[in-house]
């Protein structure tokens, strides 16, 4: 007899889309039938890790894959620590930040109670909430960016967390150092505020707010942080929360021990450690990369949203899932829009110029 999974999985989950990831570029480009590939869709460092990271994984020892690594990442959340300098227990790691959002929602929710987010940021809050059987309570953005008085107003006596993306992705938008004061001053404690910082080295914005030193001021603020957007280690899976000595061990409990790999580990301190301008090097990248793409497609009449971050988001005069079969046809992959609440809109990753070049081009004959 089959089992019953109306009886055995929650409504929750049998009613939940999943999320299917695209196929590797291999099969992508036998599929469209191109001989190369651009990939601008995730958000990923062009540069690769900074190139001590490089080193660590050329040379990362066969032998040392059949042995456990650090089950709480102990060196690595040392290196964390020193630099944003506060207490090594104060940080956790996780496998990307998909791991850190579900540790923060496994800690302070249970039926009945909600988190807050918004309509157009990082979905993973929304969807880790939902499928744990949680509510979302999703707030329209006002001009791009995260509206403070609607999630202020939408708490109610079960909120529990309320996740701030900053900058947003996708919109690039930012909260300034006094939005979010005031923001967390009107919260006043009641609520766990987390403060998504996955693109904060990418920032040059003058106003914008280091959540790593509001700890000590609001201890109901969680960060997160990531080392794969900026150092360039998307592919091993490692992020990392800060909080409060009392809010990140009561988050520690619903940890997974082993989760990120030793490799993982390793390069990221490497990463942290690296002397060689890396991250200085990426932004002036992003930087031409950002202005080439304002210009052209400013030039094709296309609506834009530039914000803080290494990708921008165009509007298309029609449908941006169409466009993306096109625009792979054409050897250019982007993100539709359409899954972010954002139809007939496009995000393209920020990279070197050739592949800056080549997705205009490609962009300009699917319009035409």
């Amino acid at each position: 007899m089959k089992p019953n999974l109306d009886i055995l999985v929650p409504a929750c989950v049998r009613e939940f889309e999943p999320y299917i990831p695209s196929k590797p570029d291999a099969e992508l480009m036998k599929l469209y039938g191109c001989a190369r590939l651009f990939r601008l869709n995730n958000n990923e460092n062009p540069l690769g890790p900074p190139p001590a990271a490089q080193k660590v994984i050329r040379r990362f020892p066969p032998p040392k894959g059949a042995v456990y690594p650090s089950g709480d990442s102990y060196c690595l959340r040392r290196e964390i620590a020193a630099l944003h300098n506060i207490d090594t227990e104060q940080i956790l790691v996780g496998n990307g930040a998909n791991e850190v959002i579900s540790f923060v929602i496994k800690a302070f929710c249970e039926k009945g109670d909600n988190i807050i987010t918004a309509d157009k940021t990082f979905a993973v809050y929304e969807w880790v909430a939902t499928f744990s059987g949680i509510e979302a309570r999703v707030i329209p953005l006002i001009r791009e960016g995260f509206d403070d008085q609607a999630m202020l107003s939408a708490i109610d006596d079960h909120t529990k967390i309320i996740f701030v993306c900053n900058p947003n992705n996708p919109t690039g938008t930012y909260w300034s150092k006094q939005t979010l004061t005031d923001f967390l001053d009107a919260v006043d404690g009641k609520q766990i505020v987390v403060i998504d910082e996955a693109y904060f080295e990418f920032v040059e914005a003058e106003d914008f707010p280091n959540g790593m030193t509001l700890l000590d001021q609001y201890p109901n603020v969680v960060v997160f942080r990531t080392f794969s957007k900026m150092y360039g280690l998307a592919g091993l899976r490692i992020g990392y929360l800060a909080g409060d000595l009392n809010i990140v061990d009561m988050i520690r409990r619903t940890c997974v021990v082993y989760s990120v790999n030793g490799i993982a580990q390793e390069a990221a301190c490497a990463a942290l450690r690296d002397d060689t301008n890396h991250i200085q090097r990426t932004r002036d990248l992003i930087r031409e990369s950002k202005e080439f793409l304002r210009a052209e497609l400013s030039s094709l009449g296309l609506p834009l949203i530039v914000g803080e971050g290494n990708f921008i988001i165009a509007r298309l005069p029609g449908s941006d899932t169409l466009a993306y079969r096109q625009l792979m046809r054409e050897g250019v992959m982007i993100r539709p829009m359409t899954g972010f609440r954002y139809p007939n809109h496009i995000r393209i990753t920020l990279a070197q110029m050739e592949a800056m070049e080549a997705f205009v081009g490609a962009l300009k004959k699917i319009l035409h």
